[in-house]
């Protein structure tokens, strides 16, 4: 199963968001695939992504890790949610001429309301370059549809 996400947050007036918005010029402008095990993204960086000479910021690559989060809990649970806590793991340097980079969250429990989803960074040769732990605090649908223009799961699909 592979199937091409639709962003249909795209739609609303003055959407801007920094990690999936195809129109925040400075934003990642991140693009995402279900999988059967998971939600991925293949993103290659900016120079203006940059750390150090040639190497991706640490920042970013814990905002990639969180935004692919938060499309698991989109699509594979069909809610809607935010970031209550990450745990980022750094193993390896993110060299930015080894891209198109490799994200991935996998969805691993839910305790209570809370989704646990671990998400990955893979350079384009393969090399795990940091992991994480997501937990996002998901919303009840009447919240989601109301406050966070939640459009249901179905949305998500062309």
């Amino acid at each position: 199963m592979k199937n091409e996400i639709h962003n249909p947050y795209q739609k609303i007036e003055d959407y801007n968001c920094f990690g999936c918005s195809s129109t925040n010029k400075l934003g990642l402008k991140m693009d995402f695939i279900e999988e059967e095990d998971g939600i991925y993204s293949y993103w290659t960086p900016e120079k203006h992504f940059q750390g150090w000479m040639g190497i991706l910021h640490g920042g970013i690559q814990a905002t990639l890790l969180d935004e692919i989060a938060s499309w698991v809990v989109f699509v594979k649970l069909g809610k809607s949610g935010v970031t209550s806590e990450i745990k980022v793991r750094y193993k390896a340097t993110v060299n930015m001429d080894k891209s198109p980079l490799l994200i991935k969250g996998i969805m691993r429990e839910m305790q209570r309301n809370i989704a646990v989803i671990d998400t990955y960074l893979y350079d384009s040769e393969g090399t795990l370059c940091a992991q994480g732990e997501c937990k996002y605090f998901t919303f009840s649908d009447e919240v989601g549809k109301r406050d966070f223009y939640y459009p249901g799961k179905e949305a998500f699909y062309k």
